[in-house]
């Protein structure tokens, strides 16, 4: 009997399954928030100017991109003899990010302009730095929780799936916590509600997978390198890794684009702020319904071409939204419930594809290495998805975009309308046109990474000993 309960067949327990995914509601929740609603508190509530919200979105999330590695190569030497390697790190970023995150949306009262910028950036580096203690050694686990690919899939449907819902419920539920004001745009108190409450959220997603996941037994029983500088050394001699990394990344950005444009675009373009929890309902549930679909054309096809698939699905689907000021809503509606199918896959596939890479290394080399490229991989995703909220303030600030505090509402020229629909639509079209070659180059298979597997195994079996098959023949 596993000590992590009855395993499925040929798989790992229930129990680590779900408990691993029940993280996704932090990273998930954490992910979607800042990136939906940080720029429009800094610009229509605190009255910060769009292209210096968009700068202070984006610095401390760039800060990530030196912290994660260092993170994971000190996940990589953690031993955690109590709940498991890594699990402590975790811990860390489950006790200190829910008080950063309500802290950050609880600016003190009268803070406006230049003094509210300093003080939500220093809480957005805060937070950042204590997800990212979470993030990366979660996201290093499904390569040393089993070396099967087809259950590290497994493992990432639930985990995209528990994703999606908290996307789905953050996405919803936060603008209307935030939204209390007299005009429905959101004041100073509804934003501190919603920022006390998704701290709970993250507490409880964060707490749980560390307790589900504790004592589940890795199989990657190496030596981790000896400092950051040879793990990232090893990092470039991964191709496979690299190509990936770099496609997910400019995806992110364009992600990060879409997150940050829906409150603008649901309320200066359709009309209706409160239309920001049908957008999403509309890119998050139809996540939910094609997860079982891409995770069986990735059977299929393989991961990569599944992943190009969805690709292309999300890549239509923000086109809709570039033509979102021609369009009825009901079509603008359509168009978004095509991206979230695509974005079911891009959340899931490369996921799965990052742990056949991880794992990849690790039959090669013998080593343990997963936290530096989760490190890698998490400050990618972190920077791409902190892109999108500084280029979307930069394409406000330069066509005419005019901020204000939530007590009154600006009537907006025709070019910030323009500039919405080119942020929301048009930039992430382009960049996940951008994306696809770099997807292409890809090219780690399922048939190649079981005959690194086995070749692993075969190596680690220790020599007959001279003499000893004499002796079973006696």
């Amino acid at each position: 009997m596993s000590p992590n309960g009855p395993a499925a067949a040929g798989g790992l327990g229930a129990r680590v399954r779900v408990g691993y995914g029940l993280g996704s509601f932090a990273t998930g929740t954490f992910g979607t928030v800042p990136g939906l609603l940080l720029l429009y508190y800094l610009t229509d509530v605190l009255a910060v100017a769009p292209g210096i919200a968009g700068l202070l979105v984006f610095l401390p999330k760039a800060w990530d991109v030196l912290l994660n590695p260092w993170i994971g190569s000190l996940s990589d030497r953690s031993g955690g003899a109590r709940w498991g390697p890594r699990r402590s790190w975790m811990l860390l970023g489950a006790v200190t990010l829910p008080v950063c995150f309500a802290a950050m949306f609880a600016a003190p009262g009268g803070l406006a302009g230049g003094p509210a910028a300093v003080y939500v950036a220093v809480l957005f580096l805060l937070s950042a730095s204590a997800y990212a203690c979470f993030q990366v050694p979660y996201v290093a686990l499904p390569a040393e929780l089993t070396a099967d690919p087809d259950e590290r899939a497994r493992i990432m449907s639930w985990r995209v799936a528990f994703l999606a819902v908290a996307i789905l419920l953050s996405g919803a539920v936060a603008p209307l916590l935030a939204g209390d004001g007299a005009n429905g745009r959101g004041d100073a108190a509804g934003y501190r509600l919603m920022g006390l409450v998704v701290g709970g959220v993250l507490a409880a997603g964060m707490v749980a997978s560390v307790v589900a996941t504790a004592g589940a037994r890795s199989v990657v029983r190496t030596v981790s390198e000896p400092n950051l500088r040879a793990q990232l050394r090893a990092a470039r001699g991964n191709a496979p890794f690299g190509w990936l990394l770099g496609a997910f990344v400019v995806q992110a950005a364009a992600t990060g684009l879409m997150l940050a444009g829906t409150q603008y675009f649901a309320t200066y373009v359709l009309g209706r702020p409160g239309a920001t929890t049908y957008l999403f309902a509309c890119l998050i549930v139809p996540s939910l319904l094609a997860m079982p679909l891409w995770l069986a054309v990735g059977r299929r096809t393989g991961k990569r071409d599944a992943a190009v698939a969805a690709s292309l699905c999300f890549l239509v689907g923000a086109l809709g939204g570039a033509a979102g000021r021609e369009l009825p809503s009901g079509l603008v509606y359509g168009a978004v419930a095509l991206g979230g199918v695509g974005y079911a896959g891009m959340q899931m596939l490369p996921m799965a594809m990052l742990g056949d890479a991880v794992a990849a290394d690790a039959y090669r080399s013998g080593r343990r290495r997963a936290g530096v490229f989760t490190g890698l991989w998490t400050a990618g995703e972190t920077l791409g998805l902190a892109l999108g909220p500084g280029l979307f303030g930069l394409v406000l600030s330069l066509d005419g975009f005019v901020p204000s505090d939530a007590a009154h509402r600006v009537e907006q020229p025709g070019s910030a309308l323009t500039a919405i629909v080119v942020g929301f639509g048009a930039l992430p079209a382009v960049l996940l046109a951008l994306s696809l070659p770099l997807l292409a180059r890809y090219r780690l298979t399922e048939a190649e990474l079981t005959r690194l597997r086995d070749a692993s195994a075969t190596a680690a079996e220790p020599p007959d000993r001279p003499g000893d098959r004499d002796e079973e023949s006696v």
